[in-house]
């Protein structure tokens, strides 16, 4: 394993993240404990001292896991993020603090309670990384109240020394977003976590957030760097073209090598869910071997290819929500197969039971609300449904 610094913090180049753990059959977002320690061992073993978090991942199992994975482990071998659940929040009265989006029905609390309570979770005195979750147009409202005084609230806790350096999250649509919270905080933040990878650099304009990020001297976390496994799994031909150049190395790998070359990436977040997984991205970052030019260039070309895709990461926030329990990652990753020819294109609804099909879409709009991506999720569904009507 190779290292990097931030903040003059000698962190990991691979990051365990914790979003998309091992899960139990037909137990919704349940972690699969077992599985999930014995890849957490894998990683403590292996040189990976950074650990990602949120309040909502795995429903809320998330940190309770970590936290429970990590304690057997000296507290300064590993170092530990989480994020403050904002953008899922909005201010009642009286400092409490109501939960919205798939957050929506737990109890009323407070910044200090809910603070407190991702400590106690994680089983933790401090974090050694403590994020803003998902800077964003949508939940600026929030970050910048005047009452909640979120920033001031979370510097207060690095005084204290409940948190060692602060950051935050974001899916902005525009790096311009970032830019603005950033020169609205001068001096607070250390780095930025953002969803970085070759298709994106270009689908979502993540070359200027890199841009932005960098013109404040700040280090960047990559999440989304293989896109929820997206870009390890490419259509037959563009895995050709990769195995071509470089039959030793998988899609993933190729797509992680591409990170390494950016100087700004101090870690790149992977939400290893299986054994096989996060011995390959150990492997990849054992040593800093980013893509050349020339590989670079190809994979400059196979994300032309994909750019009309629908830019889904698998991530699962519209599923929690969804009132007819539909696998909404799912169809969109058939719907890509169809709209692109490869062996999805005779997709057949009727074969994968009623989850999977689209035509059962009630057209909600929770999935739209929430989706990081800002995909518009109930057009899709109308529109793979239509293709499937007309393919005859």
């Amino acid at each position: 394993m190779y290292y990097n610094e931030i903040s003059g913090v000698k962190v990991s180049a691979l990051g365990m993240g914790n979003m998309r753990l091992p899960k139990i059959d037909g137990q919704g977002e349940k972690i699969d404990w077992e599985k999930a320690r014995e890849i957490i061992d894998y990683a403590m073993s292996h040189g990976i001292n950074y650990y990602d978090t949120a309040y909502r991942y795995h429903g809320g199992e998330s940190e309770r896991f970590i936290g429970e994975a990590l304690k057997k482990y000296p507290r300064d071998s590993f170092l530990l993020a989480s994020k403050f659940p904002g953008h899922m929040m909005e201010k009642k009265e009286n400092g409490v603090m109501r939960f919205t989006s798939m957050l929506a029905g737990r109890p009323d609390t407070t910044v200090d309670a809910l603070f407190h309570e991702q400590l106690e979770k994680c089983q933790v005195d401090y974090f050694d990384f403590y994020l803003l979750h998902n800077i964003c147009e949508n939940s600026l409202v929030f970050y910048n109240d005047p009452e909640i005084r979120i920033v001031d609230y979370v510097l207060k806790q690095k005084e204290l020394g409940r948190i060692r350096h602060l950051g935050f999250s974001s899916h902005a649509v525009s790096a311009a977003t970032i830019d603005e919270f950033l020169t609205r905080h001068p001096g607070v933040f250390e780095f930025v976590q953002i969803q970085l990878n070759y298709l994106d650099w270009k689908l979502q304009d993540a070359k200027s957030k890199v841009e932005t990020i960098a013109k404040h001297g700040l280090k960047i976390v990559v999440m989304e760097g293989v896109r929820g496994g997206r870009l390890a799994s490419l259509p037959e031909a563009q895995e050709a073209r990769l195995r071509a150049a470089r039959k030793e190395d998988s899609a993933a790998r190729w797509a992680l090598r591409w990170l390494q070359g950016i100087p700004e990436v101090a870690v790149v977040l992977s939400g290893m869910s299986t054994m096989d997984q996060i011995i390959e991205n150990t492997e990849t970052f054992r040593e800093h071997n980013p893509v050349s030019e020339a590989e670079k260039a190809l994979l400059t070309e196979v994300a032309e290819s994909m750019l009309s895709w629908v830019p889904c990461t698998a991530c699962r926030y519209c599923t929690e929500g969804c009132p007819m329990e539909l696998e909404i990652p799912k169809i969109i990753a058939a719907y890509n197969g169809v709209k692109n020819g490869d062996h999805m294109a005779w997709y057949n609804p009727a074969e994968k039971g009623t989850s999977m099909d689209p035509a059962r879409c009630a057209g909600c709009g929770s999935c739209r609300a929430i989706c990081p991506q800002h995909i518009d999720i109930p057009e899709i569904m109308r529109e793979f449904t239509e293709m499937m009507r007309n393919r005859k």
